[in-house]
C-alpha cells in the first residue's frame, strides 16, 4: 500500500503538489463567494414555504442573517485548527470538511425553503470555516529548506488564485441566479467545490503530509508564554473586529443599496450582486501597486511599520462608509445616482483591506510561536466571526415591534462611520502603547 510523504523532498524547484493545492484554491473560492454574493437576494426575493407560497425576507432579517452565516464561517476555524493540530493532520481535515462543504451546498440547491437554507449554510459553515486555518498552513508545509526561496511566490500565486475565483463567481452566480434561478446558482457553486475536492484529493500522494502534534499542541496552547502572545494579537484584533463590521456590508447593506441605484456602467447593465467582483478584481491590481509603490512613498515621510499602516486602513474605512452615507443620503431624497459612485467607495475600502486585513494577518505569522501558527490564524479569524456579529446584531436590534427602524436609511451607514472613527482614534493611541511594551520587553 502506497504511503503518504512527510518530509519535504530537496529539492530546489516547487513542490509537485502546488499545482493541486492552488487549483483546489481557486475552485473553492468560486464555490464560496459564488454562494455568498447571491445569498441577501435569495433571502429577500426567492425563498418559499414547504407549500411553494413566498417566505422573503425583510431587508433588515436577511442582512442580519448573512451576517450571522458569515459569523459562523469565521467562527468555524477554530474548530478545524484544533482538528488538523492536535487529531486528524491538515490533509485528513480539509478532505473530511470540504464533503460536509459540498452537502452544503446541494441543501441549497434542492431545497429553498427556510428549512433547506438553515441546513445549507450551516454546512457551508463548518466545511468552509473549518479548512481555512489548514490551507495556507498545509501550503507552507510543502516546502523544505532547499526550496523555501519559492515560498512567497508561491503564496503570491495562492491570493492570486483566491481572487481569481471570487471575482469570476461574483460575475457568473447574480446571472445564474437572475436568468436561470437559484437552484443552479447554488448548484454550479457547489460542483465547482466537489471539483476542488477531487483536485485536492488527487494530489494525496504528492503532498507532505505533517502529522498532527497532539498532546504537544495542547501543551504549547495552555502555556503562560503562549497566552501572553495571543493575549497582545487579541488586543489588536478587538479593533479589526470592527473594520470586518463594516467590511463585509459589501455582501448585504451595500447590495441593498445598489438595487435603487442606476445600474448602468460603461454601457453595460450590472446586476445588483456582480458590483462585489470589483473586491477581488482591485485586490489583484491593488496589491502589487501598495507593495511596489504607495509603500516605499510613504515609508520616505515616516517609518511604515505594520501597525501604521492598519491604522491607515481603518481611516480608509471610514471615508469609505462615509461615501457609502452620502450615496443612500441621496437615495433617500428620490435620487438615483449612478453606481460608479459605489465603484469609487469599493476602490476606497479595498485599498483599506489591503493595509489592513494582509498587514494583520502578516503580523500575526510573524508573533506567533512556530507551533502555533494555525492556532493564530484561527485567532485572527475570530475577529471576523465577532465583527459580523456585531453587524447581525445592529440589524435584528434596530427593528421595532410596529415594523419601523431605529436607524432608517443614511443613519444607519452614519451609524457604522461613527464606529468606525472612534476604533480608528483610538487604535492609533493604543498601538502606540502596544509599541512601546513591546520595546520595553524586547
Amino acid at each position: 500500500m502506497r504511503s503518504y510523504k512527510t518530509q519535504a523532498d530537496a529539492i530546489s524547484t516547487l513542490p509537485s503538489g502546488i499545482p493541486f493545492i492552488i487549483a483546489n484554491e481557486a475552485a473553492e473560492r468560486f464555490s464560496y463567494y459564488g454562494m455568498r454574493a447571491i445569498l441577501v437576494v435569495y433571502m429577500t426575493q426567492y425563498l418559499l414555504t414547504a407549500s411553494g407560497q413566498t417566505a422573503h425576507l425583510s431587508e433588515q432579517d436577511a442582512q442580519g442573517y448573512f451576517h450571522l452565516f458569515v459569523s459562523s464561517v469565521y467562527f468555524m476555524p477554530l474548530l478545524g485548527a484544533l482538528l488538523a493540530d492536535v487529531c486528524l493532520g491538515k490533509y485528513r481535515t480539509i478532505i473530511g470538511l470540504s464533503l460536509f462543504y459540498c452537502l452544503g451546498h446541494l441543501a441549497l440547491a434542492i431545497d429553498d425553503t427556510r428549512t433547506g437554507l438553515i441546513l445549507g449554510l450551516a454546512l457551508v459553515a463548518l466545511g468552509s470555516g473549518g479548512i481555512k486555518p489548514c490551507v495556507s498552513a498545509h501550503v507552507g508545509d510543502q516546502f523544505g529548506d532547499a526550496n523555501r526561496h519559492l515560498l512567497a511566490k508561491v503564496y503570491s500565486w495562492f491570493y492570486f488564485a483566491i481572487n481569481f475565483g471570487a471575482f469570476a463567481s461574483m460575475l457568473a452566480t447574480p446571472w445564474l441566479l437572475e436568468h436561470h434561478g437559484p437552484a443552479a446558482a447554488f448548484a454550479v457553486p457547489g460542483l465547482l467545490m466537489l471539483l476542488a475536492t477531487g483536485v485536492f484529493w488527487g494530489g494525496r500522494f504528492r503532498f507532505i503530509h505533517k502529522p498532527p502534534a497532539g498532546r504537544m499542541a495542547m501543551r504549547i496552547l495552555f502555556n503562560r508564554e503562549s497566552w501572553a502572545v495571543l493575549a497582545k494579537l487579541a488586543g489588536i484584533y478587538a479593533f479589526i473586529t470592527i473594520f470586518w463590521a463594516l467590511f463585509d456590508q459589501t455582501g448585504s447593506s451595500w447590495i441593498i443599496q445598489a438595487q435603487k441605484m442606476d445600474r448602468w456602467l460603461w454601457g453595460i447593465e450590472l446586476l445588483p450582486s456582480q458590483i462585489q467582483a470589483a473586491n477581488p478584481l482591485l485586490i489583484m491590481l491593488l496589491v502589487p501597486l501598495f507593495s511596489y509603490g504607495v509603500y516605499p512613498l510613504l515609508g520616505r515621510f515616516f517609518k511604515l511599520t505594520a501597525l501604521r499602516k492598519i491604522s491607515i486602513g481603518l481611516f480608509l474605512a471610514v471615508l469609505a462608509f462615509a461615501l457609502a452615507g452620502g450615496i443612500q443620503r441621496q437615495l433617500d431624497v428620490g435620487a438615483a445616482p449612478n453606481i460608479g459612485w459605489q465603484l469609487l467607495a469599493y476602490v476606497i475600502l479595498t485599498s483599506a483591506e489591503v493595509m489592513v486585513s494582509i498587514t494583520c494577518l502578516e503580523f500575526s505569522y510573524t508573533q506567533a510561536p512556530v507551533a502555533m501558527k494555525s492556532m493564530v490564524m484561527a485567532l485572527y479569524f475570530l475577529s471576523v466571526a465577532a465583527g459580523n456579529l456585531i453587524t447581525s446584531a445592529v440589524n435584528f436590534f434596530i427593528q421595532n415591534d410596529d415594523g419601523t427602524l431605529k436607524l432608517v436609511g443614511a443613519d444607519y451607514f452614519w451609524f457604522f462611520t461613527a464606529l468606525m472613527l472612534v476604533t480608528a482614534v483610538v487604535f492609533v493611541w493604543a498601538s502606540r502603547r502596544y509599541q512601546e511594551d513591546t520595546a520595553a520587553t524586547s
